[in-house]
This record gives C-alpha cells, structure tokens and sequence, in this order.
C-alpha cells in the first residue's frame, strides 16, 4: 500500500541540517554514497532478515520540504534564507542499491547503499535508518520465532504492546515476511494483505451466564471459523464442553476449527486436551496456544512433547525484547568519487560503493564476499538498483512475493546459524580488490589525517 510520507521530511536529527546547510555555504554538491549495515550481532544471533525497502522508497520518492517545514525551520532562526531556498526546491534525485526484502544478510553487509548529491544522501540518514533498523530487528526476531516452531502456524498478537501504533503496522508486515501466517491486526490486513487472525477475550465468555453459552453464540455467530478459548475457568472443563458444541456443530454440517488455550502448563493441558478431542471424534480440531510465547518459550514446549499446532507471539517477538535494536550505522563511503572511512576504534567503516556476492553449494548458502561494486566474484549479486535519479524502477512488491523469497533462502541456511542459542556464524570475507583497496586507504588516511608513515 502507498502511504504518503511526504510531510516527514523533519523527521530527521538536527545534525542532519546542519551539515548540509554547511554543505551548500561551501559549494558541496558532488555526489556521495551512504552506505546503511550493521556492525555486531546481538547476543545469540547470526543473521538478519532485510525488511523495510519499500517503505524507504516510498519516502524518497515524496520527499519534500513542505512550506509549514520551512516556516518552522525559519522561526528557529538557525538557518539562512538562501538555504531555506534551497530546501524548498529539494528533492531526492539519486540512486538506491539494495538488498530485497526477505533476503539474509550478514554482519558488515551493505543492506543498502544510497548515492546522490551529498546533501540529498546526508539529509535522508534519519529516516532510512529508523526505518530499516526496526524492520529488520522484527523480522529477524520472527525468524527465529518461525524456525524454533518447526512447520506450525505463527500469528502474530503483538498490536497492543508494541511501541506505537506505527510499529504495530511494522510488526505485522515485517513478522509476515518471516513466515508468520497473519496478525491480529486488522488494520495490516487492510493495508498490506496480511491476513486478520483472532478468536476471543475472556471477557467474551465472562459476559454471558455460562461458558458453554458464549461458545454456543460464537459458533452461531462465526460457524466457518469457530476457535473457542477453553481456559477462562479451567482448561479441561472448557474443553469438554468445547466438544459438546463441537458435536452441535457437526450434526448442522460444519465443523469446530479449533480450541486455545491462554494459561496453565500448557504443555500437560495440551496432550490432556488433545486426547478429550480425540476420544470425541474430533482429532482434526486444531489446539492453539498463546501467552509469553516467543522463540525460546515455543522450542521448550515443542522439545516437551505439546500438543500445539500454532501459536500467537505477541509481546517479546513485537519489541523483539532480547534484542531491541540493531548496532545499524549509515557512513559516507564515497565523496566525489574519492573513496572514504572512518578509523575510529572498533567502528572502522569499509570504503567505497559495494556490492555482496553469495556462494552457493547446491541448495546451501556457503559464503558471502563484500566485493567492490564493479568488482567480478562469482556468486549471486545481492545488492539490486531498485531506484535511479529519485524514481523506483519496480511497483511495489506483493507481500507473499517477499515471504516466499524468505522462506527459499531461509531453508538454505544451515541449521547451525539458526540455532537459537551460540549459533555459528556464517562466513563472511572482503573481496580482494575491496581488501587492496581498503588498505591502500587506511594508509593514506593514517599519513594524511595523523602523519604517520612514509
């Protein structure tokens, strides 16, 4: 879905102004490349999921400094006039290399790389990261979620404590990428096509004079898509009287979809009441789960033997809590076609405009080089030109498309850079012209900026 972000562009850190006005005082209009990436992974995590391209490319093609944006900016009193000027006129006329949507990527890997005038390029930073940042943090996190669940269904419940309503939008898109079947949130289903998932609150069934009551009602109400929540009073005798209605359903023609369970050990509840179904004649009613469930919670229960065939992940997959955030940095990597880094302790950045190649053996993903755009590896080139002079050069892509090209490649990954504890890492290596290169700049860098060397 088109969303218009053209009423963001101050939406950005105010360093981000300042530099270019600086920019346009000197006459620095060359073209520059922005290079996005991550530096570390979080404790327990080898790989990331690339998710939040299409919303970028949405604000680059709008972006704009509307007239209220400078009134504001002129209020301040920090800039001049002719600059204001010049930002009224501005728009984003470059060039966007990317990894799609869905894809892996690794540690170090340009997930993006935006060149264009310098201060075109510079004045984007805020938003491209935050925009990507959360994205791709939430799709990893529902990665896990997706593998820890082995096949079974994922939806996501995570809408009422996300942080915001913006990034409950995210979470759905981007959980969906990660193989999550639908959202509870309805609103996702209208703008992207994710499907709406839900059954019942407790306070469904406590509003009416008895359980059996509230379920009878719901599957008069919705007989194509009954899925009764059995544990408001107890587990076992919910589930009793979910096959009574279960029967009553049958003999109309239709047929319980399923029952959830919310609370207790739903482990020993789960075999308990897989059993009652099946003695009932209804082994094929699906058992549903939720309740703290993320990818950790999902792989104990599932090693104990539960009898659960979905589970809701709500809060801990929609603020990805183990790892709230990624170590993401956008640096200037060219200016003026002059190679560029930054030698700052444990921050070092790679110079140049980039592209990844990915190693195959087979079906398996076996290696990535960071290569020099121009440079010739064999493999598959990641990074894709998905936008030139400011303009998209492909609609925007169906949802299941990109889900689809997650869950290719995710299936090539070895199990072991999965693991959701000490996962191995994968391999990652510089292209040899990158790696000439980068030292040949350091060099130079080290004798120019600290006098060192020859």
């Amino acid at each position: 879905m088109q969303r218009d972000l053209s009423d963001l562009a101050l939406l950005t850190d105010l360093y981000e102004l300042t530099m270019a006005a600086s920019y346009h005082r000197h006459g620095m209009f060359a073209p520059a490349t922005f290079s996005l990436f991550i530096r570390e992974y979080a404790p327990h995590r080898s790989y990331f999921v690339s998710a939040g391209l299409e919303e970028v490319l949405q604000f680059l093609e709008s972006f704009r400094f509307r007239q209220d944006d400078l009134d504001h900016l002129e209020k301040t009193e920090r800039f001049t006039s002719d600059f204001l000027h010049y930002l009224s006129q501005l728009r984003f006329t470059g060039d966007v290399y990317a990894i799609p949507e869905g894809r892996l990527f690794f540690r170090d890997e340009p997930v993006l790389e935006v060149t264009g005038p310098i201060i075109e390029a510079q004045i984007v930073e805020s938003f491209v990261i935050n925009a990507i940042n959360l994205q791709v943090a939430i799709a990893s996190k529902a990665a896990r979620c997706f593998h820890a669940a082995g096949g079974r269904g994922l939806v996501d419940f995570s809408l009422r404590r996300t942080q915001g309503t913006d990034a409950a939008m995210k979470v759905a898109r981007a959980s969906f990428i990660a193989g999550f079947k639908g959202s509870s949130n309805v609103l996702a289903e209208k703008a992207y096509g994710v499907p709406a998932s839900g059954t019942m609150a407790h306070s469904f069934i406590t509003s009416f004079d008895e359980e059996i009551d509230a379920f009878r009602a719901f599957a008069e109400t919705f007989p194509k898509n009954t899925v009764l929540l059995v544990d408001t009073y107890d587990t076992i005798a919910g589930a009793h009287k979910a096959v009574i209605v279960g029967k009553e359903m049958q003999e109309r023609g239709e047929a319980l979809a399923g029952v959830r369970l919310d609370s207790g050990d739903m482990v020993e509840l789960s075999k308990q009441v897989r059993k009652i179904l099946r003695e009932a004649g209804l082994g094929s009613v699906s058992i549903f789960a939720s309740g703290g469930f993320d990818e950790f919670k999902i792989a104990r229960y599932i090693q104990a033997g539960c009898e659960i065939d979905a589970f809701g992940v709500g809060t801990k997959m929609g603020v990805s809590a183990d790892a709230p955030y990624n170590d993401m940095a956008y640096k200037l990597v060219q200016y003026d076609r002059r190679p560029v880094l930054k030698l700052s302790t444990g921050k070092q950045t790679l110079v140049s405009q980039k592209q990844v190649f990915r190693i195959s053996e087979g079906k398996r993903l076996a290696k990535d080089f960071i290569a020099l755009r121009d440079e010739e590896l064999p493999g598959e080139p990641l990074l894709r030109l998905v936008m030139q002079k400011g303009r998209r050069l492909q609609p925007e892509e169906p949802l299941r498309d990109i889900q689809e090209r997650f869950l290719g490649e995710f299936a090539c990954l070895d199990d072991d850079c999965k693991a959701l504890k000490n996962p191995a890492k994968y391999s990652v290596e510089l292209g040899p012209a990158l790696q000439r290169l980068q030292e040949v700049i350091i060099e130079e860098t080290r004798q120019k900026e600290l006098g060192e060397g020859s």
